[in-house]
């Protein structure tokens, strides 16, 4: 597996729930950050049906996800969390979601773009993970770099923009590996702050050294302890 050295100066992660990002990003994005890349992250979903709790209610479940989700940002540096606030799990891959998309790739002008991988056959995928999947590659091409797709965003300062890479984590077949040696407590300390999702998560729990254990197996073809893995396709220019 080929490693991915490249640190932009601007990167954007696109997730359905709070707490993917972590779980997709977590380690990398706490690498990048600490080397100077501006991070955003955009998160599709109010994560508004995350719960096992029978007496949680929508309303408190949204709220204590927001509040973990800007906990675990801050923990690796991450200053931007744009929310476009679609009903947790009813996400559809739809003209209004695709709009929300390019504005804020066209804002931003980030380099490079992670995002849930819709392609994962060998396990469960959730639907909102799909359909937010396939809509981002839509979103990075054609639409928000060619300026006839949703012209009326285009202003001083919403321009198109070209995508450099684009990153899918959770991968059946990864083909880039980026050492995260240093930063695997960053990804833990970052997911702990998801306490009503992973309680009790902490770096010697059980589901601490899950963690560790999968993200060295993401090195395993490296001469790096640990690793983040992804599928990479180049945007087409």
């Amino acid at each position: 597996m080929k490693e991915y050295k490249y640190i932009p100066k601007k990167a954007m992660v696109i997730f359905a729930h709070p707490d993917d990002a972590e779980i997709g990003t977590g380690a990398t994005i706490a690498k990048w950050i600490k080397n100077g890349s501006e991070v955003v992250y955009v998160l599709a979903t109010t994560g508004s049906s995350g719960s096992n709790d029978m007496n949680m209610t929508s309303n408190k479940i949204v709220d204590i996800r927001s509040n973990e989700q800007i906990e675990a940002a801050n923990v690796l540096g991450v200053k931007e969390i744009i929310s476009l606030n679609f009903i947790d799990g009813m996400l559809e891959s739809n003209r209004k979601l695709l709009s929300d998309l390019v504005l804020n790739i066209r804002k931003f002008k980030p380099e490079t773009v992670f995002t849930h991988d819709p392609f994962r056959m060998n396990n469960f995928l959730h639907r909102d993970h799909r359909n937010l999947g396939f809509s981002v590659m839509d979103a990075i091409y054609p639409y928000a770099r060619d300026h006839l797709h949703f012209p009326e965003q285009i202003n001083n300062e919403v321009q198109p923009h070209k995508v450099k890479d684009l990153l899918f984590w959770g991968s059946d077949t990864p083909n880039v590996s980026i050492d995260v040696s240093e930063f695997a407590s960053n990804k833990i300390e970052s997911l702990a702050k998801h306490e009503s999702q992973l309680p009790g998560l902490s770096l010697g729990s059980d589901y601490g050294k899950n963690i560790l254990k999968r993200l060295k197996d993401s090195a395993k073809e490296s001469d790096f302890k640990y690793a983040e893995s992804f599928r990479m396709i180049v945007a087409r220019s």
